[in-house]
């Protein structure tokens, strides 16, 4: 392990993460536990942004939201009655009025929306239609100012490695690349910060906690979860290496299983320090976790992925798909963070 890197311990870990899950009681209204948007789906991709969505429904939230294409709209409809779907993005070969008068009747629905919030999920299966980056890049801006966590992922990526500056110094956001999608943000970032190529290189090859932690730290704000075999996170502060359980089988949609659990456990994770009860002696049990509650929600969501995949993999081995980790969210919640707890 390097030396820049914590590696996390379960036991440890456990009593901070299942303190800001909230209990299950008769006398709470629907909302309380959760309610999150997700912004992605196009004509090519309705798949992820539902296993986003969905996901975030059998964490725990109450309500799940999807703004997608007119085009995605009636598919993720009918994936699932449990979803609000919002087909209020148009991507240009669409678009019959002028861009402006577009953007703002997007921005308009998009406003009736935000504040009900607790985190808005940005990029799976959005595309990279221009003008719908430049439609999604608005409504980043506006969430930011209502102080709205992001999670950004998929697409939502490509759109910020080409505009870092939408979340650069902003600490409610969460970004999730793969490896090439890191690659990719910290070349971009090292030709805005003068970074010398040769220490990129270096850090590519030997010191991959070196790197992401540098990364967020150009950044300025955002936590990075680095997917791969191991996970590793970092909010340019700490580097934790979460490394459990997991499986060999690699399918498709996975990362939007991870955004949708992020987006919950940000929700969860504000609010606990917003109360602040981020204070008391069971979260200090692992107490490098206890300054940041987008590293918390990265850990957790992390940790929770890869239990689910665990799971579905011990039942379908080389046929499993993220249906299958979907289906096993609700068993590895009761798991790691039991109702009873």
């Amino acid at each position: 392990m390097q030396e820049d890197m914590a590696s996390l311990k379960l036991d440890l870990i456990l009593p901070a993460l299942r303190a800001i899950v909230p209990a299950l009681s008769a006398s709470r209204h629907k909302g309380q536990a959760g309610k999150v948007g997700v912004i992605g789906g196009c004509r090519e991709y309705t798949g992820a942004p539902y296993f986003s969505a969905i996901s975030a429904l059998k964490v725990g939230a109450d309500l799940s939201h999807v703004f997608c294409t007119q085009g995605a709209g009636t598919v993720i409809k009918s994936y699932s009655p449990e979803l609000i779907v919002h087909p209020i993005l148009e991507e240009s070969y669409e678009m019959k009025k002028e861009k402006k008068e577009v953007l703002d009747k997007v921005l308009s629905e998009m406003r009736k929306w935000l504040d009900r919030f607790d985190c808005l999920v940005v990029g799976p299966g959005l595309g990279r239609d221009p003008f719908l980056l430049d439609c999604v890049s608005e409504i980043i801006q506006e969430a930011k100012q209502k102080e709205i966590p992001l999670v950004i992922d998929g697409d939502g990526l490509f759109l910020i490695t080409n505009s870092p500056e939408l979340v650069c110094g902003y600490p409610l956001a969460v970004l999730t690349p793969n490896v090439n999608e890191h690659k990719r943000l910290v070349a971009k970032m090292t030709d805005i910060s003068g970074v010398s190529a040769a220490k990129t290189k270096e850090a590519d090859g030997n010191d991959l906690a070196s790197q992401l932690k540098e990364l967020a730290k150009m950044m300025g704000g955002p936590t990075i979860v680095q997917k791969g075999k191991e996970d590793h996170i970092s909010d340019g502060v700490s580097v934790f290496s979460s490394d459990f359980f997991g499986s060999p089988r690699r399918c498709g949609g996975q990362g939007d299983v991870l955004s949708g659990s992020i987006g919950v456990f940000m929700g969860w994770a504000r609010a606990f320090f917003a109360a602040g009860r981020n204070e008391g002696a069971t979260f200090q049990v692992e107490e490098r976790l206890s300054k940041n509650p987008a590293v918390v929600a990265a850990v957790a969501g992390s940790l929770l992925l890869r239990k689910a995949a665990s799971n579905a993999y011990v039942h379908k081995k080389r046929s499993m798909v993220t249906t299958d980790i979907v289906e096993q969210i609700g068993t590895s919640m009761e798991e790691l963070f039991p109702v009873g707890i």
